[in-house]
């Protein structure tokens, strides 16, 4: 018999019990919020319950940070389900955020999954025809890729990295 698990308050995710015949997996699988600050959590249950076939066939500590993250993305994300994911970023590094666009464009080409993101980075912002909004103390607001300060202020440091890094630590020009 298969007794379900608390829902991580935080994750959003719970893995099945390994004592029943089938594994139950959450009533809405196909809803997950994730944050990585508060992945680890996830992977030591996933390990405790012996679960690791809905991950990936791994161990989620086995693997790092970020390939622990993809592995979740890529073995639990369905094309109907409704994805929260706080600063994603923060576990995946460039190219592992280019994998999650890919993961997200798979599924936009197989199902009608949405994706609600909190992001400062400029490489996630740019998911082809996402709305984007701003968030400030006044309102919420539309804004276009290139106008956010994310893309603007990464631009400006990687033309003009020499001089950003002179004004920040406060070295003259000479």
């Amino acid at each position: 018999m298969s007794v379900p698990l608390p829902r991580d308050r935080e994750i959003g995710v719970r893995p099945a019990r390994v004592d029943a015949p089938r594994p139950r997996l959450p009533a809405r699988e196909d809803r997950i919020f994730l944050r990585a600050e508060s992945f680890f959590k996830l992977a030591t249950e996933v390990d405790e319950l012996q679960v690791t076939e809905g991950y990936g066939n791994r161990s989620l500590h086995e693997q790092s940070h970020g390939g622990s993250f993809l592995s979740l993305i890529k073995s639990r994300f369905k094309p109907e389900g409704l994805y929260v994911l706080d600063e994603p970023e923060a576990a995946l590094s460039p190219a592992r955020q280019l994998t999650l666009l890919a993961r997200m464009h798979e599924l936009l080409e197989r199902g009608r999954p949405q994706f609600i993101i909190a992001t400062h980075s400029p490489i996630v912002l740019a998911y082809p025809d996402a709305t984007i909004y701003l968030l400030s103390d006044e309102d919420i607001s539309p804004v276009a890729y290139e106008e956010t300060e994310h893309f603007t202020l990464t631009c400006d440091f990687l033309v003009r990295r020499n001089r950003f890094v002179r004004e920040l630590f406060h070295e003259d020009e000479s």
